[in-house]
């Protein structure tokens, strides 16, 4: 089936754009020029993915993200002109999964769809382990399971262990880490994402998961390396 995209934006040229390109890639599009008319729509239908501006008429982005994340679990991209780090900041704390500042291109938006729809796909499938040794991702529980052993991560951890496991073997920037895992801006005399790091490794390490690696990309930020299992 089609990924059913709702698109919310106030700006005709840049709505009929969005819209005919994401209709050229296979999605079923739902294209809203107000708030209000997208959460009639989300009252009807149920999207796999919410595309919003954040300066609507009426209903504004931010507060229908509000009424979205009481209506379905969707995931949603915010948009916006104002491109400051707390109008970022308030996004991810509303609840939104990622953020896109205007001006963008279509390319760095497919980029951030495709890695949120994979994102979605990964933390929806049951976790099927091949072999007893291998962990077990809870997702109910925000934790990893190893032969029976809990490895007691916050959810902070759980949340930086599964985005880095949905894209082993690819470096993932700080900023980036630090919007999708603790859901703020980044600043480079921020250490926080750093200690979190170091937990998930102690913490893999004492229950026995020796073949999930995180390692630091310089300039870059971290990439999880996943070995055989001994």
């Amino acid at each position: 089936m089609p990924t059913s995209l709702l698109l919310v934006e106030d700006d005709p040229r840049l709505r009929h754009d969005l819209y005919r390109h994401f209709i050229d890639r296979g999605f079923e599009v739902h294209a809203c020029a107000t708030g209000d008319a997208a959460l009639a729509d989300a009252h009807r239908c149920v999207f796999d993915l919410a595309l919003l501006d954040i300066m609507l008429p009426g209903l504004d982005g931010l507060s229908l993200l509000d009424a979205l994340r009481r209506k379905q679990a969707v995931p949603v991209i915010l948009m916006s002109a104002l491109g400051a780090e707390q109008d970022r900041i308030t996004g991810f704390t509303r609840g939104a999964d990622d953020y896109l500042p205007k001006p963008f291109s279509l390319a760095e938006l497919d980029a951030r769809v495709d890695a949120l729809l994979r994102r979605v796909a990964f933390h929806s499938t049951p976790p099927v382990a091949t072999r007893t040794d291998e962990p077990v991702f809870d997702h109910t529980a925000q934790d990893v399971m190893h032969n029976g052993l809990p490895a007691g991560l916050t959810g902070s951890e759980f949340r930086l262990l599964i985005t880095l496991h949905a894209h082993a073997g690819e470096p993932l920037s700080k900023p980036f880490l630090y919007q999708t895992v603790l859901h703020r801006g980044y600043t480079r005399l921020d250490r926080g994402l750093d200690v979190h790091v170091c937990n998930v490794r102690r913490k893999l390490a004492d229950i026995g998961i020796q073949h999930l690696l995180i390692q630091a990309v310089r300039g870059q930020g971290y990439v999880l390396v996943v070995q055989s299992p001994a």
